[in-house]
């Protein structure tokens, strides 16, 4: 590593939209509901102690396992890179890099394009592009990653501008650092 590198640093941490999250909160506001309301009114034992299990059972199906596959899946974006961190007993972990160059396209449909969100679609050249699945701020994610390839195509320029500006001054598509 040479003394005039620029220091890796972290830009952006993002997960999913969490909207995703919306109706397996609205299911355990209505389960939780349900479960208060019956538990204790049915005429056999039995009944108002199935009444909690299933609820308790239903509630881990619905929110509990979205809740753990939305924070299971995670994308990093650093100066010199992307890293991909996907899954919860198994980690899958990919890295692209920014200096390899790549080409970014943002894809919107239905409430994506409501709410900014959208699938940021990376092509390395490869036979599968990388997607990074409905993050928010779709098309300022585009075009902070196309400043940083640019970046890493140009290291001189970019330290020139850096120098130029001042330490501490440095303003990206992501605004100030």
């Amino acid at each position: 590593m040479s003394t005039d590198a620029v220091p890796e640093s972290v830009v952006a941490r993002l997960h999913r939209h969490s909207r995703a999250l919306f109706w397996p909160t609205a299911f355990l506001l209505v389960d939780v509901a349900l479960v208060a309301f019956f538990t204790g009114t049915l005429p056999e034992p039995w009944m108002n102690t199935a009444v909690p299990a299933v609820g308790g059972v239903l509630s881990l199906v619905v929110f509990v396992g979205p809740l753990l596959s939305w924070l299971g899946h995670n994308y990093t974006i650093t100066t010199r890179r992307i890293v991909i961190r996907s899954g919860l007993l198994v980690r899958t972990r990919q890295e692209l890099l920014h200096s390899r160059g790549y080409d970014v396209t943002v894809r919107k449909a239905g409430l994506q394009a409501l709410f900014g969100s959208g699938d940021v679609i990376i092509n390395t050249g490869l036979e599968h592009p990388t997607v990074l699945r409905d993050v928010p701020s779709a098309n300022l994610v585009q075009s902070a990653l196309n400043e940083l390839m640019e970046r890493s195509f140009n290291p001189i320029a970019a330290r020139r501008q850096q120098a130029q500006s001042g330490p501490g001054d440095e303003t990206t598509a992501w605004g100030r650092r």
